[in-house]
């Protein structure tokens, strides 16, 4: 995909507060929800039960005496302050997570290789149907409300079977091409990581903004290219292009994947400090991974393009 809205997706649920409240280690306390004091236990001069004390049953705060038999909470029915539901994210989480989706991509990608290198037509099949299915799937999972694990895992199945068949097609035209975009992506990565580690990269909000106004017409533009060159249109243009347009796009491509991996490092720093839900180092582990695979398929353009 040329573009990654996992993450835009996410900054915009942190602006309507979908994560208000969440991480905040302090207890509830539920006296803070009435004006009553705390619940005394019965004196044994007091009223009997029922004559006029039974209002303090609405407005109690904490319950201090010993538990009554037979009743799990003597505040049930009580309003309930906001409390955690869940445990909060860690960057451990977001890097489990990111390395079991990129063991499941790598043998989704040697398996589309194995089929590639077998069968061509079928190796085809797999690179046009991988490259559809996953941008399909792509949107799908960054815009749906909830946070889906199997489709995930599905998208990281299928985007390795299309990059195991492409990389075999690219790799018969070009020996030893692969092998030189995954180094290349590799360092790429360290350094992006390290630039924004030592406060050399910057990520602002004007620079996401205008990263994603510049991704979504890269994007718009290379679906247009594909469309126009399936049906005969245009022939070796633009987004296909050998010569030195396709160089300068390719670049220009480059750069984009290049700086995705800085708001993604940003984006999950950010989830990490403000306490978001566990589940939520699913969608940010996915959105790295898609990243990585954009800055791959273009550096494997630019390779192929320098060696024609």
């Amino acid at each position: 995909m040329a573009t990654n809205p996992v993450f835009d997706r996410f900054e915009k649920d942190l602006q309507r507060g979908e994560y208000a409240g969440f991480g905040n280690r302090q207890q509830p306390q539920y006296g803070q929800y009435g004006q009553g004091q705390p619940y005394q236990p019965p004196q044994t001069n007091q009223q009997a039960y029922g004559a006029g004390q039974q209002g303090q049953w609405g407005q109690a705060g904490p319950y201090q005496g010993q538990q009554v038999p037979g009743f799990a909470d003597p505040n049930y029915g009580a309003p309930m302050a906001p409390q955690d539901t869940g445990r909060r994210m860690s960057l451990d989480d977001v890097v489990a997570k990111t390395l079991g989706l990129f063991a499941v991509l790598l043998i989704s990608a040697a398996a589309g290789w194995a089929i590639a290198a077998n069968n061509q037509s079928a190796g085809l099949a797999i690179w046009m149907g991988g490259m559809i299915a996953g941008i399909v799937l792509g949107f799908v999972i960054s815009f749906k409300k909830t946070i889906s694990v199997p489709l995930i895992v599905a998208y990281s199945v299928i985007e390795g079977a299309f990059l195991g068949a492409i990389s075999q097609f690219f790799n018969t035209q070009f020996n030893g091409i692969v092998a030189q975009a995954v180094l290349a992506t590799l360092c790429v990565f360290a350094g992006m990581f390290a630039g924004w580690k030592f406060g050399l990269i910057k990520v602002t909000d004007r620079s996401r903004k205008i990263f994603g106004f510049a991704a979504l017409g890269y994007f718009l533009f290379a679906m247009a290219n594909l469309v126009l060159q399936m049906t005969g249109v245009l022939g070796d243009f633009g987004f296909f292009s050998m010569g030195t347009f396709g160089m300068i796009l390719c670049l220009f491509a480059v750069a984009l994947a290049s700086y995705s991996l800085a708001i993604a490092f940003d984006t999950i720093q950010y989830a990490a400090n403000v306490g978001v839900p566990e589940k939520t180092s699913w969608l940010l582990a996915h959105g790295l991974i898609v990243s990585v695979a954009w800055l791959y398929l273009e550096l494997l353009r630019m390779f192929a393009i320098s060696r024609d």
